[in-house]
């Protein structure tokens, strides 16, 4: 048996644990993670050797749910969890970000890092304490990572910045800032925000920073305890003669081919044309020096990426001709398609996105069976990132990581300027496709859902912008530029998506390449996209100045009533009889919530009025003394019964059926007759007594209650007199 070793560190005004030697002792690396009731087990395991013909560095991080943490059965029919839930994965996501930059360049092993939640509390969220705990098993382990490092959330709640705030806590902050980062710099950001500053973030910026370095300290008390030595590996490194061999060949026609403008296509065409020439060049030295075909790719890759780096730090020119600050062509377009609710189109230079919007009942939202707080989505977007959108074929085979990822970013950003459900009562979904890709579709996926919403009627508070910023950096100089492109993105240092309104930012997710950025690059960065910002909502209204007015005449007409909660079972009826009675017979939906909120839709016509109108009826109480349009159910000897409310009766004596003796109930009235009557008096029992008559004579409650006493079960022999008026 291996010795367990604890360490603590302090995270705000919480303690967090880490220990290893009691778990997974196979596995390269193993630490148990915990802070109050939220335990998390980390492993970290490198292959024996490299995978062979890869040209990049095999990691994958799974964060794997366990709903026994939360003393739960999965809800699936199998009782076993399946695929990973969306959060799953963009937890998985969120630990991978921040690690990726600071494994070796040339390492070809496959790397795994598995996080399992043992143990989740109603206070501390899994999500950073995933971060932490991957790190510490990475530390620890034999895997070559250039380590430590740690996350932590920032909230703000009544305007104070707070660090590591609980679940509870969060569902009154206005920020929910998420930051993995070295000792030294920040690594990964991601971020909702109702509306905040750009001073305020980069504020919350430095604040988790500075609120993580203890997590740091404890990590290097651990490598120095209990820490594997670091394995060898094979590096995989294009030859030094390889490389100049490919740039002596590729540098004048990789110029000549960047002082041209292309498109995407054209670009990527005339790149192939030059690359097979170097393939040609060196065919000969290539089977003499055992160069591989993708070394020599490598080579190319390197020669070019160094070329359209150093053109945008000297010259301050990108590659299709545009300054740092420059944004591509905008366009935006709604209402392309009748039958969809909303529908918005935004164009940036060649990414083209086309988002479509559907309003639907309460009970369409989303239920959530997963280890996080939220058990119901009620604004879901989804984002398509299809094979065409890059002149590419692959099999189609359901959303992948980085669909998701970007859907939920897209879905973050449109949150905070979503109407409540009080004022907006639909479940709303958003799904972005994208058309064309150069660059930054999520940005595209932003503006096209807000064209959408406005289209559909939905009364957002802003319209929404996104923009992609990136960085050039060579450790003394940098530029950071504005509206990447898909170029840029893969050859440069950043991907900075930012997105918001006039007022402030609504969500943040940035990766980086290097080992971090300073407070100066992101603030730098923050206000460029900023005045990007404003351009890019400035088209939306152009477009669309507000949300329209009206919905579309194919979006469901909602009305709601509110009820008595101890009545919702007689509205439902027995096994759900009188509210399926209700959706057939008016060509509607009814969704009824805990509280006595009823909501009815309806498509066109007058179905959701009716429906209303039944419910609000069938739901009232009679009273006595009031007058109703009932109508009549049954008729017998001694009077007849009339349905003043849907499912309710009451019984009209004989001789309170008319102004006059009656010899018989059918000499005034028949089966289905609509008549007005006055209830004079509810049992004990529930029963209800009418009178038509008192509406004939304009009695008022006493006086009808007065003349409607027959004795002997008949009606008076003799006409009663009419009651003095005084």
């Amino acid at each position: 048996m291996q010795k367990e070793h604890t360490f603590t560190a302090q995270l705000g005004d919480h303690t967090i644990s880490l220990s290893t030697g009691k778990l997974a002792a196979q596995a390269g690396g193993a630490v148990i993670v915990q802070s109050g009731e939220t335990v998390l087990l980390a492993t970290a395991t490198m292959s024996r050797s490299p995978r062979a013909g890869i040209d990049f560095f095999p990691l994958t991080v799974d964060f794997e749910e366990r709903l026994y943490a939360a003393g739960r059965i999965p809800g699936s029919f199998f009782r076993r969890e399946g695929r990973p839930s969306e959060k799953a994965i963009l937890t998985s996501r969120l630990v991978d970000r921040p690690l990726r930059p600071l494994f070796p360049k040339d390492l070809r092993n496959d790397v795994q890092v598995i996080l399992i939640a043992l143990s989740q509390g109603d206070e501390q969220h899994a999500d950073t304490l995933g971060i932490l705990a991957a790190s510490a098993a990475l530390t620890i382990s034999d895997v070559p990572f250039e380590g430590p490092i740690a996350a932590v959330r920032i909230g703000q709640i009544d305007g104070q910045l707070v660090v590591n705030p609980t679940i509870p806590q969060m569902e009154e902050s206005d920020l929910d800032l998420r930051i993995g980062a070295s000792a030294d710099a920040i690594i990964m950001v991601e971020a909702g925000a109702s509306e905040i500053d750009e001073s305020t973030m980069v504020e919350a910026m430095m604040l988790a920073h500075e609120s993580i370095q203890g997590l740091i300290e404890v990590q290097n008390q651990m490598r120095a305890a209990v820490g594997k030595p670091k394995r060898d590996y094979q590096p995989f490194m294009t030859p030094e003669a390889l490389f100049t061999r490919v740039e002596a060949l590729a540098n004048d026609p990789l110029r000549e081919l960047l002082a041209t403008t292309l498109l995407k296509g054209e670009r990527i065409e005339a790149l192939n044309a030059i690359e097979a020439e170097v393939h040609e060049a060196l065919a000969e030295e290539a089977e003499a020096n055992a160069w591989t075909s993708g070394m020599i790719n490598e080579a190319f890759h390197d020669v070019f990426k160094n070329l359209v780096r150093a053109r945008i730090l000297d010259e301050g020119i990108r590659p299709d001709g545009r300054d740092s600050r420059t944004i591509r062509e905008l366009s935006a377009e709604v209402g392309l398609f009748p039958r969809p609710h909303g529908t918005g189109l935004f164009n940036r230079g060649e990414t083209q996105v086309l988002s479509l919007a559907t309003l639907g009942m309460p009970g369409e939202q989303q239920e959530l069976d997963d280890l996080f707080p939220e058990e119901t989505k009620r604004y879901i977007h989804h984002y398509n990132f299809p094979p065409y959108s890059t002149g590419e074929t692959w099999p189609l085979r359901g959303p992948k990581r980085r669909e998701i990822g970007h859907g939920a970013l897209a879905e973050r950003a449109l949150i905070p300027v979503l109407p409540s459900k009080e004022e907006f009562p639909y479940t709303i979904r958003v799904v972005s496709e994208v058309m064309s890709s150069n660059g930054s579709t999520s940005m595209a996926s932003t503006c096209g859902s807000t064209l959408a919403l406005m289209d559909a009627g939905v009364p957002i508070t802003a319209p929404v912008g996104g923009i992609a910023m990136g960085l050039v950096s060579d450790g003394a100089r940098y530029r950071v530029l504005t509206d990447i492109q898909g170029m840029e993105d893969h050859l440069g240092d950043m991907d900075f998506k930012v997105t918001g309104t006039r007022n402030g930012i609504t969500a943040l997710q940035m990766d980086i390449k290097i080992k971090g950025v300073t407070r100066e690059i992101l603030k730098e960065a923050l206000e460029q996209a900023r005045l990007a910002r404003l351009e890019i909502i400035q088209v939306i209204e152009t477009a669309l100045p507000a949300p329209r007015v009206e919905l579309s005449k194919y979006a469901p007409k909602m009305l709601s009533t509110q009820i008595d909660p101890e009545k919702i079972g007689a509205l439902i009826g027995p096994g759900g009889k009188n509210i399926r009675a209700i959706q057939e017979k008016y060509g509607v939906k009814i969704d009824i919530e805990e509280d006595g909120t009823v909501f009815i839709a309806a498509t066109g016509g007058e179905g959701a009025d009716q429906a209303l109108h039944y419910i609000d009826a069938m739901m009232e109480t009679p009273e006595q003394g009031k007058v109703y349009s009932g109508r009549v159910v049954r008729i017998a000897d001694f009077g007849a019964f009339v349905e003043i409310l849907p499912g309710t009766d009451g019984m009209v004596h004989i001789s309170q059926l008319s102004d006059h003796r009656v010899e018989s109930v059918s000499d005034v009235i028949e089966i289905g007759d609509e008549v007005l009557v006055m209830v004079t008096a509810i049992g004990a029992d529930g029963k209800i007594r009418l009178s038509r008559r008192a509406v004939l004579e304009g009695w008022t409650l006493e006086e009808a209650q007065e003349q409607d006493r027959p004795s002997g079960g008949g009606q008076r022999q003799s006409g009663p007199r009419r009651p003095r008026r005084r």
